[in-house]
């Protein structure tokens, strides 16, 4: 990767409310972190649905996404991907999910398991309730803040 599309890259982050940014070119990969330290094994956010009518804007873009689409006509607590990576329903392949569509949850409960830079981060409930959706195929990749679960 040119250093010059790095730096490029840096001057963008800092100029942004964006935190963090992970560029893949082919087989080569940059990750630029405007926050210095170690990162947590797992970040667990929940992020409450607008009530409808409501003019809401993502925090990465201010346009309707096809996620944000996803969920209209939804109602609960969206428990959104707190970093991207792999998503993964059970804590092993040939095991059983952690959660299934219409299961009661409590706080602390694992929802699922987000494999990022080999490193496997358990994503915990944040409220009781019960799973209404799980909007992600076992296996596939996420985007930070894309919709997970559905919990009402």
């Amino acid at each position: 990767m040119d250093i010059r599309k790095v730096k490029k890259l840096i001057e963008l982050l800092e100029q942004s409310n964006v935190a963090e940014i992970e560029i893949h070119e082919g087989e080569e990969s940059v990750r630029i972190s405007r926050h210095g330290g170690t990162t947590p094994l797992f970040m667990p956010q929940a992020v409450p649905m607008a009530l409808p009518g409501a003019a809401t804007a993502s925090p990465a873009t201010a346009s309707s996404s096809p996620d944000d689409q996803l969920l209209d006509g939804l109602a609960g607590e969206i428990v959104r991907s707190p970093m991207v990576g792999t998503f993964y329903r059970s804590p092993a392949p040939g095991s059983g999910p952690f959660v299934e569509e219409g299961q009661k949850v409590k706080p602390g409960d694992t929802l699922c398991i987000i494999e990022a830079m080999k490193i496997l981060n358990q994503i915990e409930c944040e409220q009781a309730g019960t799973v209404r959706r799980i909007l992600v195929e076992n296996g596939q990749p996420v985007e930070y803040n894309q919709p997970l679960f559905v919990i009402e």
